[in-house]
């Protein structure tokens, strides 16, 4: 067989035909319709890009809460339209970085953040009345939000008037990330805890992005990360009504974040199909009235896992690919990564790169005059209807087994990943599939790139600092907020009260998260 005469496959595994006709997408005119219109295939609003551009998000967050702050403004004046933090390790877990299971991990993956003081640090000088927030951020989500919303009316911003992202997704972590801490079944009452208090106190907030990002990176393919997520946001809403809430009272603060691969036309379909099926399980599966609770808004960011350490400036491409493709596929918010992401965090420059991909293709290529402007193409069309039921099959399945925590507590979206991860690793090996400058068109001794240098002193100044904090408490006024707290644990009442009450008191993030350990318990996977 030929090269020619082999068939063709998307990174799901769909058969690519050599030729497309009108044949195949006969009769569906209805489920691709208008955008703005319903099942939003095309896009959740009519005129999408043409009168307003995705906000230009560059994931920042590292080291110290002075560090990262001067990278926000850094990109804040280099263009940037909105801000997005990662958070270490530490911070994840629920660790202050004084204790021992936070020995070098503080300020490595992100930005260290212990008590409200280094909140009021991160956010110095920012406009968070104006400026929309992104926090990368699941077992702590609801110690985070809360920090922001009071360093916020420290300032004399209302909490109705801050807005942002947390993303609060702890389903996916038990799937494809790890940075849990309590059981599933305590996890989902903190998730529907914060949708309750924001729709009453922080109404501008997105409660949740439920995430495809890291379960794309942990190996699965497109359709794995369309159906899995999508099962995960089954599980959220219907634990939330299960709760007493009103669909339509949480379903327009729901979003949604996927990755950016480099299977272009795939990418785009993935993106299409995603948005009719949101509107369609909102409207059947949960009868929701409103049309701002199926609207699927999502945030993109490009795949981590598609950057190499070899010739990294072949990095720039592949972004600008996967940028295009989300772009066309109509995404909300876009962040693009640093080529030399593999290596290290990002520097100036390589962040700079990144931030003008996004400029150039919002000024300059012109994909934005219009709205889907692939719409009809008899490939794309053809292509997300098939991904579109494929993943629907995925979802049948997860049905059966009870649902999205039942299949995570059996395994199947993890071994369904780890298949997928294991034929991508494969066919990279027996170079069935070409990665420019790892297996193919490879360079004899590359040049070291520059790489942003770590502070060998960022992590006993981190601790000074906590200890500074921690002496000048009233510790008496802290316990009591913190026995409140697990109180509210033990009980039915919403744990953000006493928690914003403890955090206000001084408490620091990982006396919270351990008042509600012990409470809640850890947990620890069969």
């Amino acid at each position: 067989m030929t090269e020619s005469q082999t068939p063709r496959q998307t990174d799901s595994g769909i058969v690519v035909e050599p030729l497309y006709t009108a044949e195949p997408i006969a009769g569906s005119t209805a489920k691709i319709g208008n955008p703005g219109e319903p099942p939003y295939t095309r896009g959740i609003y009519p005129t999408m890009h043409r009168d307003r551009l995705w906000t230009m998000r560059q994931y920042a967050g590292f080291g110290s809460a002075a560090d990262t702050n001067q990278r926000f403004k850094f990109l804040l004046e280099a263009g940037q339209t909105g801000l997005s933090c990662a958070f270490d390790l530490p911070t994840q877990m629920g660790y202050d970085s004084d204790h021992p299971r936070s020995a070098g991990e503080v300020g490595k993956v992100g930005v260290a953040i212990d008590s409200l003081d280094d909140m009021r640090t991160l956010l110095a000088d920012l406009p968070l009345d104006k400026v929309t927030t992104s926090m990368t951020i699941n077992s702590t989500a609801s110690i985070l939000l809360l920090m922001y919303e009071l360093v916020a009316e420290e300032r004399g911003v209302p909490a109705t008037a801050i807005s942002g992202t947390i993303q609060n997704d702890l389903l996916k972590e038990y799937i494809a990330r790890g940075t849990y801490i309590y059981p599933p079944a305590q996890s989902m009452r903190l998730i529907t805890n914060i949708f309750e208090y924001c729709a009453a106190n922080v109404p501008k907030w997105n409660t949740i992005s439920i995430s495809g990002y890291h379960i794309r990176e942990a190996g699965s393919t497109a359709v794995q990360e369309l159906a899995f997520t999508l099962s995960n946001a089954i599980a959220y809403v219907q634990a939330a009504v299960d709760a007493g809430l009103d669909v339509d009272d949480i379903g327009p603060r729901l979003s949604f974040f996927w990755n950016g691969h480099n299977n272009f036309f795939e990418e785009v379909a993935k993106f299409r199909a995603s948005r009719r099926m949101w509107h369609d399980i909102m409207t059947k599966r949960f009868g929701a009235k409103k049309e701002a609770s199926k609207l699927m808004r999502f945030h993109t960011q490009t795949g981590g896992s598609t950057l190499t350490a070899q010739q990294p400036l072949n990095n720039v491409v592949r972004v600008a690919i996967q940028s295009m493709a989300a772009v066309l596929g109509g995404t909300q918010s876009l962040h693009t990564n640093g080529f030399d992401e593999a290596l290290s965090l990002p520097t100036e420059d390589a962040a700079r790169i990144a931030l003008r991909t996004q400029q150039i293709i919002g000024f300059e290529s012109g994909v934005t005059d219009t709205p889907d402007p692939l719409a009809g193409s008899y490939f794309v069309e053809s292509l997300t209807n098939e991904v579109e039921r494929l993943a629907y099959e995925y979802i049948a399945r997860i049905d059966e087994m009870g649902g999205a925590v039942q299949a995570i507590e059996a395994g199947f979206q993890m071994d369904e990943i780890e298949d997928a991860a294991y034929s991508y690793t494969k066919s990279i090996d027996d170079k069935s599939r070409v990665l420019v400058g790892v297996n193919k068109f490879t360079v004899d001794n590359e040049p070291a790139p520059k790489i942003t240098p770590a502070n060998p002193m960022l992590e006993k100044e981190q601790v000074a600092r906590l200890t500074e904090y921690k002496s000048g408490r009233d510790m008496a006024v802290v316990a009591a907020c913190l026995d409140d707290l697990r109180a509210a644990a033990k009980s039915t009442d919403n744990v953000l009260i006493p928690m914003k009450a403890a955090l206000r008191a001084n408490a620091t993030l990982g006396e919270v998260s351990d008042a509600l350990r012990d409470v809640f318990g850890v947990y620890r996977p069969s």
